[in-house]
């Protein structure tokens, strides 16, 4: 496993299993079956609304919980609950979360992220961050903020590289997490035929290769499944290195080409939205 080290000191596994989309059932199977193949990071939202069942996979691995790097996501609705992250670590089962993100830049996001800095400084959070905030929104975060973002978490892949946004983040000392980090799932991206050698050369998938490609680039990845045959290969990045080269004719293929574009109208949507956490099986 290799770690980023986020800039209060604490270290982040560069590689995890997400949720998204993973009901109850498959998300405790799923994360079970990551901690089983090695992983330690685990990635999960209020809005997946599948957080009691991670909490749940979390213990029957048997792992002590320092050993697992837990990942979760405040819901614009909640931002102005006070007891928000206490609801959260109870649907969790847990005592503390590792990393404590605002999900969207939707609603009173100010006082999501102060609710946030509270739970930090009470020792109920070991970092704080952001996901889906452009350099305008983080610069507003940046301008008010006690303790500083630890993470930024967007759409990152070959196609979508955020070269610019990663230049910004690197000098505020701010480390990027990649969601859609093989496309959205796009045949074409996966297929390209750069991948395609390098897999054959490494004796790898062309979605290992394009994973080791997020690591090395400095992108902490999150890909998820409910194929244990997947969540097994998509840990297998540690054994082999692209070339400086290699890594520069991947460089070449970005497109600044997002499959995920909020607009004020989703974002108010966003806002709008309470999810049914307290349904969770």
């Amino acid at each position: 496993m290799e770690y980023a080290t986020l800039n209060n000191g604490v270290k982040m596994p560069m590689a995890g299993i997400g949720t998204f989309l993973l009901s109850p059932d498959e998300a405790e199977a799923s994360v079970l079956s990551a901690l089983q193949c090695g992983y330690r990071l685990i990635d999960t939202a209020n809005a997946y609304v599948n957080e009691k069942a991670v909490g749940r996979a979390m213990k029957k691995s048997g792992l002590p919980r320092e050993e697992i790097f837990l990942e979760t996501k405040l819901w614009p609705s909640f931002y102005e609950q006070a007891d928000a992250v206490e609801k959260t670590l109870e649907r969790l089962d847990t005592d503390y979360i590792d990393l404590l993100l605002i999900h969207q830049p939707a609603g009173n996001y100010i006082a999501g992220y102060k609710l946030m800095e509270k739970a930090y400084r009470e020792g109920k959070v070991r970092a704080i961050g952001l996901s889906n905030f452009t350099v305008e929104q983080i610069q507003e975060i940046l301008g008010i903020c006690e303790v500083k973002p630890a993470v930024l978490q967007t759409e990152v892949h070959p196609y979508s590289q955020e070269k610019e946004l990663k230049q910004f983040l690197n000098k505020e000392g701010i480390v990027i997490q990649a969601w859609y980090p093989l496309g959205h799932g796009d045949r074409a991206l996966i297929q390209e035929p750069v991948f395609t050698e390098l897999a054959e050369k490494y004796g790898k998938s062309n979605a290992q290769i394009i994973l080791r490609w997020h690591i090395q680039d400095g992108n902490i990845v999150i890909p998820g499944s409910k194929n244990p045959a997947h969540i097994k290969d998509n840990f297998d990045l540690f054994d082999f290195s692209l070339t400086g080269e290699e890594m520069a004719r991947i460089a070449a293929m970005d497109q600044k080409k997002r499959y995920y574009i909020s607009t004020p109208e989703m974002l108010k949507g966003y806002a709008e939205m309470v999810p049914p956490v307290d349904e969770q099986k």
